[in-house]
Order: C-alpha cells, then structure tokens, then sequence
C-alpha cells in the first residue's frame, strides 16, 4: 500500500512542479466490470486533454490509458475518468483499491452518461461506507478555477429533465471524487460532428473539464 502511494505521490509531484511543463503525463480510463459501456465517450479524454494543454498550461498526452479499476496501475494516474449508461460492479478487491487510490492523493471523474446512477452509488459504498455523495457548493474551486461556473453545471444534453447536479466525496475536507449527474459532461468534450452540440456548450463543458484536471493536479478545497 505505501508504494503504491509513494509513485502516487511521485506523478503527483511531477504534475504540480516547475518541470511539468516539459515532463507529459497521461490521465486514465477506467475500465470496470457489470456489463457497463465503460468505453463509451471515445473521443471526449483526447479533447479535454488537448483543451487543457492549450488553455491551463498543462502537458498531457492526448492518448487516453485504459486501466482496470483493481490494476496497480491506477496509483500511476493523478485523474481518472470513468463513464457508462448501465451496470457496474466493483469486487472487494477493486473496491479498497479505489479506496486506497483516493486516500492517497488519486482523484476520480464519473460522468453519468444516463442510467449510471443507481448502480455507481451502490459501488461507491463499497469503496467508501462511511462517505455520501454531497452537493458541490457553489463557492468550491472547482467551480472557481480559471474558468467560472457561478451556477454550477451546465446542461449538456437532455435526459429527465432535471437540473444538472455536482456531487462528491469528500475525506478529510478535500473532494476526491467528483460525479456529474444529468450533466452529460463527458459527452460535451467529444468531437463536434458526435452530437451536433453547439461550440458555445462544448466550450463551456471543456472549461469546466479543464478546472477538474486543474484541481486534481494542483489541489486546493
């Protein structure tokens, strides 16, 4: 467990340094069993990264990794972003996996393409039983880095017609966890001709995707 923290802890430092910058890092795909479209949002990881690495000063690799959610490998990812419209199962083991990733510095995005919802809550008990998703307040960093989102979350594509929603979970007062609820983040980054989206909302979901990375890899609550 303190190895797998220690290179946590190590991408961490090279992704908040002065040597960021010239040294590329990857952010991770996490794969899951249950039947979910795991792999759905193809294209949506490239332009976040691209995005980022124009507008936030970063340097990632605009190849996404994808990564078992109970792989070692997680502990090599400072972001990792997980999506799907169905059913998701995590073992015990995957779940103190995650568990200790979080802990130790990890930060994890899960994008609610629809139908995610029932089924992530459950898993996430596993990971965290004495945790709740709580609403993101609005004066949060996240919402409050280089780009600004006094509202919270914008509408990137229709469901149940209800408000779009920022939950997390949050250990020892630092959110490291971010889920976006009748949102459609992920979708919002995908490339233009996927969903015929207008540039004025996919600009705002990139932004808003920028200001995730931004706090993963840099903190502050």
């Amino acid at each position: 467990m303190q190895l797998k923290r220690n290179i946590l802890f190590f991408i961490l430092f090279i992704a908040t340094s002065s040597t960021f910058c010239q040294s590329s890092i990857r952010i991770g795909r996490v794969k899951y069993s249950g039947g979910g479209d795991w792999y759905s949002s193809r294209t949506a990881l490239k332009n976040l990264t691209i995005f980022c690495n124009q507008h936030i000063n970063t340097n990632i690799d605009s190849e996404e990794d994808i990564v078992d959610i109970g792989s070692s490998d997680i502990f090599y990812y400072p972001f990792l972003f997980l999506t799907g419209h169905g059913n998701i199962v995590f073992s015990e083991s995957e779940a103190l996996n995650l568990r200790e990733y979080l802990i130790g510095g990890g930060f994890l995005h899960i994008c609610d393409n629809y139908g995610l919802d029932h089924y992530i809550r459950r898993e996430m008990k596993k990971v965290f039983p004495e945790l709740i998703f709580q609403l993101v307040p609005l004066d949060h960093a996240i919402y409050n880095k280089k780009f600004k989102f006094p509202n919270g979350l914008i509408k990137v594509h229709e469901h149940d017609a209800k408000p779009p929603m920022g939950f997390g979970l949050f250990w020892e007062g630092k959110l490291i966890c971010f889920y976006d609820y009748e949102c459609d983040l992920g979708n919002g980054w995908e490339d233009p001709e996927v969903y015929n989206d207008s540039s004025e909302k996919r600009r705002k979901a990139l932004e808003m995707g920028a200001n995730l990375i931004s706090y993963a890899f840099r903190g502050e609550n």
